[in-house]
């Protein structure tokens, strides 16, 4: 019999690892990406793979050249008044957390998995999904430019602010639940001199902070901070964006504002709600959603990526498994993965309470705290961390089978 047909939506990191292990079980695969190939291998921010995002890579044969990617960071630096600064390891910082554990840059970890799948599954840059219809023996779908297809199954890998899901399950504001925050971020000029050092300058509710970008002479700005309540912001609209950031950040000092003036004059622009997606299923009939477009937990405090794999993993596991009854594979898919889900979804709150302090106290002491715990013997330190909510010990809720699919 001919293969079932896949059409993933989305080549970032849930998209193209569901496009490897569909394509070892068998499946013909489709990913559509809305963004050209090279805004896909430069876009986005530092993210983190944690246990069992480490395993799903090293199954799938990605695993050395992610580690070669790593960001490298060696020390988190806090900025204090007067130039002085509170340094942190970051090994001995993510120890305590995790056993396993890699920071990595979002565009070059979707560009490794676009590499190990490239000669697998058709991709199609620049375009996105216009419509779906789905029919008994299929989806017919039509695309902004490329002819219109029909596909067996559709999945839904495209982020928190997901095509597939608005087309087929109705208007993001009934998933979309807001955590009382924001992230931004745009590259600029390794001005600072950075050399496996990021620097992190801290104020009640807020932060910014530079990182290197390691292998080149650019950086990562970046601001995090809370908000009671949302901006009244179109998605689209970059120049209300970057007034939101000048209204929250414009009174600061350090470094904040050339971060400002680099923002202003970036095309590379990120800024997002921290916000999670909230659906009792993520599946219906032949479409499903896989990582932040079915089941976010919020960017920047809750182990995103690092889901996204593992859900890419699972999903492509279960629909191997039940072959040409997919209902039972997707069925098995979102059982397999609601107790991680559950817990991610409720540890969003607790880390950003670690990461943005709220006064002036906190403020000051938590890099005092930090050091003192990451100076601690590995076991002390394993104990302390493990009272505390976080993405890596929500990852350690799901138990991951090696895969069945045999080696080719």
């Amino acid at each position: 019999m001919a293969p079932l047909r896949v059409l993933i939506s989305g080549a970032s990191v849930a998209g193209p690892m569901a496009a490897y292990w569909l394509a070892r079980y068998g499946f013909a695969v489709t990913v559509v990406e809305r963004m050209p190939q090279a805004r896909v291998r430069t876009s986005g921010h530092a993210v983190d793979l944690f246990g069992p995002a480490m395993d799903v890579a090293e199954w799938a044969g990605v695993l050395p050249a992610v580690m070669d990617a790593r960001t490298q960071t060696d020390i988190v630096s806090f900025q204090r008044d007067g130039g002085r600064s509170v340094d942190v390891e970051m090994r001995r910082m993510v120890a305590g957390v995790s056993g396993r554990h890699a920071e990595v840059m979002r565009g070059e970890l979707a560009n490794i998995l676009y590499e190990a799948t490239r000669n697998e599954a058709t991709y199609l840059f620049d375009d996105s999904i216009r419509t779906m219809v789905e029919e008994p023996d299929g989806v017919t779908v039509t695309f902004e430019r490329a002819p219109s297809d029909r596909f067996d199954l559709v999945i839904g890998a495209d982020g928190l602010h997901s095509n597939v899901r608005r087309l087929i399950f109705g208007p993001e504001a009934r998933f979309r639940r807001f955590l009382g925050g924001y992230l931004a971020g745009a590259a600029l000029p390794n001005y600072l001199g950075l050399d496996g050092r990021m620097v992190v300058w801290n104020a009640p509710g807020r932060l910014a902070a530079i990182f290197p970008v390691r292998g080149t002479t650019t950086a990562r700005g970046g601001f995090l901070f809370r908000r009671n309540e949302e901006f009244p912001l179109d998605n689209g609209d970059v120049g209300a964006q970057k007034q939101a950031l000048h209204r929250v950040y414009g009174n600061d000092g350090w470094e904040v504002p050339r971060l400002l003036a680099v923002v202003d004059a970036a095309d590379d622009f990120y800024f997002d709600s921290i916000s999670q997606i909230v659906m009792d299923s993520w599946t219906r009939r032949r479409v499903t959603l896989v990582g932040d477009a079915g089941y976010s937990p919020g960017p920047a405090v809750g182990g995103g990526t690092s889901i996204a794999m593992v859900g890419a993993y699972v999903l492509a596991q279960e629909l191997g498994r039940a072959g040409r009854d997919y209902p039972g594979g997707l069925a098995a898919y979102e059982a397999g993965m609601g107790a991680l889900v559950t817990t991610a979804r409720s540890i969003g709150h607790s880390t950003m309470a670690t990461l943005i302090p709220r006064t002036r106290l906190q403020v000051r002491l938590m890099p005092e705290l930090l050091r003192l715990i990451t100076g601690m013997p590995p076991r002390f330190q394993q104990r302390l961390f493990q009272l505390q909510r976080t993405p890596a010990r929500a990852l350690d809720s799901i138990q991951l089978a090696p895969p069945t699919v045999p080696d080719e």
